[in-house]
């Protein structure tokens, strides 16, 4: 099995995605974890861009001590000056340089031949061997460049000095089969390039950057640039999670390894996230917030019987403890059952058909049902107390310039009978109708509103206690509606205090 060496470039190609800046501090902390994810090489930046890309460089050279740390540089020898003093005390220094090789960068770019952009990369890759023996040589635009002029120019770095040769797909240009055979051809007529280790980096333009990745290690790259989530210039690059974890779990034709710990690609990815403050897509590969989610009722069913059904990879691989079963309208019973056992509930056969037909009509209303929604919804199927009272419809009227009314209809014995009120406010006006219509001459103990699930589409939970006698008698009612909610837990303590008078 042939290992693919992973360069992760989240630091240098990544930040200068927009919105993704990051502190020299952040920095820091997104280096250590990328050694603890096991990435051979860390690209920690434009040394010569600024005083504070040169710091952080600096920095994580002497914070990492397992993966290379890398430095790019322009073929140019103030820049790799600079490359060299950032990256000097590492354990594993590299000095990355480039040149454009495309015709249209050379004319238009450096306004330069041919021959003088060889003559530059040879000479700039001979300076920069003088400060360390890991010299990565990439040909900017590579895919947009003349094969054989890239195989006249790579032979020459690589007698130069050159220990990685790196083959961009600068603009996300490239298609997988056409790569593939670009790659092959330009190492037919590199008779040196056996010696180094060659490089991918490509760009996701047209969506392709994974599959041309793939595609190249299939035509002999043997190390893949790469960033977490995909961050990067433009449409982004080839997202590191994504290319480990097609690695790992397609090992029947992808026939290579790395060295990446794999548990720790979601701590990475939300670390990375937490910094930035930029969030994944919900449907990213691996690391969305649905990668491992589940809300089809026939996809549910077949994940609780063997999650091989709609899983190719495990959840824990990535770093998760669990799948997410996403209960809402369209989950069925089978995942509403699971969840009940989960929660602890045993209910009959009875009892679980009333709570599943409460849950679809909820779900209609919300977009996830919660754990406390469930258990909201069963606390009141347990409660065996004989609705006398159920609310039939209710409106109310509220303002800061009138005064609140409420007009409640109740059914009572198959009967509909209604009252409206005023007060203080919806809920208190409500309740006042609510207590012309029952007259139970009760009076309101306590009252309490909170949110039993999160979301902005959360249901609210009210209590309510009213007293008689001495007596207490607490009411519960659930709705994404406060003031429905406030209703039905007003009714609720109601009839808990009828069917004491009765019994």
């Amino acid at each position: 099995m042939k290992n693919i060496k992973i360069f992760d470039t989240t630091l240098r190609d990544g930040e200068q995605s927009p919105g993704c800046s990051m502190n020299i501090y952040e920095k820091i902390e997104m280096a250590k974890q990328l050694e603890r994810l096991g990435v051979d090489i860390i690209e920690a930046g434009f040394a010569i861009a600024s005083k504070g890309d040169f710091k952080s460089v600096n920095a994580i050279a002497k914070n990492v001590s397992t993966p290379i740390v890398a430095s790019l540089a322009r073929a140019l020898p103030k820049d790799i000056d600079c490359a060299w003093e950032a990256v000097k005390d590492a354990k594993r220094p590299r000095i990355h340089t480039f040149i454009a090789t495309s015709p249209i960068h050379m004319k238009y770019k450096l306004k330069k031949t041919p021959e003088e952009v060889i003559e530059d990369a040879v000479n700039m890759v001979k300076y920069a061997k003088k400060y360390c023996e890991d010299i990565e040589f990439s040909a900017e635009d590579a895919t947009r460049s003349n094969p054989l002029f890239l195989a006249e120019i790579f032979e020459k770095v690589i007698k130069a000095g050159a220990t990685v040769i790196n083959i961009p797909d600068t603009v996300g240009y490239t298609t997988p089969d056409e790569y593939y055979n670009f790659l092959t051809r330009i190492k037919e007529n590199t008779p040196s390039i056996h010696k180094i280790d060659i490089s991918v980096h490509c760009h996701n333009d047209l969506g392709l950057a994974v599959a041309n990745s793939i595609a190249a290690m299939r035509a002999g790259a043997t190390q893949i640039e790469c960033t977490v989530n995909g961050i990067g210039e433009r449409a982004g690059n080839a997202a590191l999670e994504e290319i480990v974890m097609a690695i790992n779990t397609r090992k029947d034709i992808l026939k290579y390894g790395t060295g990446i710990n794999t548990k720790e690609i979601m701590k990475t990815s939300r670390l990375l996230t937490n910094i930035t403050g930029v969030e994944v897509q919900p449907n990213k590969a691996i690391v969305g917030e649905n990668a491992f989610a589940h809300e089809s009722g026939i996809h549910q069913h077949g994940v609780l019987e063997e999650r091989s059904t709609y899983e190719i990879m495990t959840p824990e691989s990535v770093g998760l403890n669990t799948n997410k079963m996403v209960l809402g309208k369209h989950s069925g019973r089978h995942a509403f059952i699971d969840r009940l056992k989960t929660l602890g509930y045993e209910l009959s056969d009875n009892e679980v058909k009333e709570a599943f037909e409460e849950f679809k009509k909820l779900a209609d209303k919300k977009k996830n049902v919660y754990d406390g929604d469930i258990e909201a919804i069963v606390s009141k199927r347990v409660t065996h107390i004989p609705n006398v009272y159920e609310l039939h419809k209710f409106v109310t009227n509220s303002g800061n310039t009138i005064t609140s009314t409420a007009s409640v209809t109740l059914n009572f014995e198959d009967k509909n009978i209604g009252d409206i009120s005023d007060g203080d406010g919806p809920i208190d006006a409500a309740f006042k109708a609510i207590e012309k219509i029952v007259n139970t001459k009760a009076t309101l103990e306590d009252y309490n509103l909170h949110s039993v699930t999160e979301g902005k589409d959360a249901q609210g939970e009210a209590i309510v206690k009213l007293k008689k006698n001495e007596n207490i008698f607490t009411g519960r009612g659930i709705s994404t509606d406060v003031v429905e909610a406030s209703i039905k837990a007003y009714i609720n303590a109601v009839n808990k205090l009828v069917y004491e008078e009765r019994n």
